[in-house]
């Protein structure tokens, strides 16, 4: 059983809501043929999805076809609502790097029939995360290199100064909706690459040279 617990604090810090972003990169947005919006596309992943290093993604029974995406998550450090851009960092614990695993199958049929992503991003182990870097240690957020490897193999790579939104705009905009609370985390989207994982596939992940990320696939019994 999962501990749904932020791992690398001297404190206990529960994970709180996933909150994702969807279009974040030019790029991934031309592979995946869809638009740039002017404000960030939300949705949610619930807490059963978390995992861990070392852990197993476990590819449903409901689905033929996942996907890998990598991405920069923001953990949140305290309570807050209408938070503003010059505010939205001193409400930033640290940084991790996660993958938003992805029903792609389930997900294109219902965006042919214009219905939520929930179960195409919800099912459990679909958002493995590292370790958490406190905020103290990251010099720069918006300069930090997305490597994603399948069975060694370079599938992901990019770097978080490509995002359209800041840290700052998506902290600002998602606390106009919802109030922020600590042990929320933010997952900031994902470049281009994104691809199909396989039963016994093995994924590294590495945010810069401050976290990484290895997990497995199997499939559901």
């Amino acid at each position: 059983m999962t501990n749904y617990i932020f791992n690398n604090y001297d404190e206990t810090i529960r994970i709180g809501k996933i909150i994702c972003l969807a279009r974040t990169y030019k790029k991934h947005a031309k592979e995946m043929n869809t638009t740039i919006k002017k404000e960030p596309i939300l949705f949610l992943k619930p807490e059963s999805s978390v995992i861990f290093n070392n852990e197993s993604i476990i590819i449903p029974k409901m689905s033929s076809c996942i996907h890998h995406e990598i991405e920069l998550g923001v953990v949140i450090s305290d309570q807050g609502k209408n938070i503003s851009e010059n505010k939205a960092m001193d409400f930033v614990l640290g940084y991790l790097v996660a993958l938003d695993i992805t029903a792609r199958d389930i997900q294109s049929d219902a965006k042919k029939n214009g219905l939520p992503w929930c179960i195409a991003k919800g099912f459990d182990t679909f958002a493995p995360i590292s370790k958490v870097v406190m905020k103290n240690e990251v010099v720069n957020p918006h300069n930090l290199d997305l490597e994603l490897r399948v069975n060694g193999i370079l599938k992901q790579h990019s770097n978080t100064k490509y995002m359209i939104y800041s840290i700052e705009k998506m902290i600002e905009f998602i606390s106009r909706i919802m109030t922020l609370k600590k042990g929320d985390l933010i997952l900031t989207g994902t470049p281009e690459g994104v691809g199909e994982l396989f039963e016994n596939d093995v994924i590294n992940a590495k945010l810069g040279n401050i976290c990484s990320l290895t997990v497995n696939v199997k499939k559901e019994d």
